[in-house]
This record gives structure tokens, sequence and C-alpha cells, in this order.
């Protein structure tokens, strides 16, 4: 025998408590976030080469549409716990005095919801 002993691993180690769950999923949905790249990629893509009534009937069909439904609840889901990390990885101090994580936090979330606000304005305004 050359090695210690190792247990055989669980596979669904994650399983176990909610947290571990969640800390899984919120992984995952880096994999819609990136999907969600992609197609503004292509987006972009169709707009620059004039291709855009295919990219229109392409991101019409309903398997697309659901699947970027399901990718805006992840990107919302991943967007929302990434602001509420950002305090516990940036310390903030104005004059020695440390601003509360609340803040940060607020400050974020507030940042994010007017910026969405704005986007959607001049999205949905255009004819």
């Amino acid at each position: 025998m050359t090695g210690a002993y190792r247990p055989p691993r669980d596979n669904l180690w994650f399983a176990r408590t909610r947290h571990c769950a969640f800390f899984v999923l919120r992984e995952l949905t880096s994999v819609f976030v990136a999907w969600t790249i992609v197609f503004l990629l292509m987006f972009v893509d169709a707009v620059r080469t004039g291709s855009l009534q295919e990219f229109g009937a392409l991101a019409g069909r309903p398997w697309m549409i659901a699947i970027n439904v399901l990718a805006l609840a992840a990107t919302v889901l991943h967007t929302i716990t990434f602001l509420n990390l950002a305090p516990k990885a940036t310390v903030v101090r104005l004059d020695g005095w440390r601003v509360p994580a609340w803040m940060i936090q607020g400050g974020n979330h507030s940042a994010w919801v007017v910026l969405s606000v704005l986007i959607a304005y001049f999205i949905l305004r255009s004819p």
C-alpha cells in the first residue's frame, strides 16, 4: 500500500444542505449569463450585417423565447447575488470610517435599477 485510504466521494454533496445547493445553483447561472452575452453578440452581428429579419425570426421561436426567459431569471439571480457579495470583497473607508455593507449594497442595487430603467426607456420608446 502506498497511499492513504480515501473514502469515495459523494456525487451529490451539494444536495445535502440548502446553502450548498444554492451555491451550486448560483454558479450554474453563469452558463445563462454566457448565453445572454452570446445572444447579444448575435444581435449586434445581425444589426451590423443587415440580417435583422433572420435574427428576429430566430429570436421569435418558442424554444428561443423559453431559453431567454430562463436566461433572464438566471441572470437576475446572478446579478443580485453578485451585488450582495460586493461589500465582502470591497472595504470602502471614508476618512477612517468604514462604510457599512448595507450602504454599498443599496448603492449597487440602486445603480442597477436606475440603469435598467434607463435602458428599458430607450428601448421601449423606439417605434
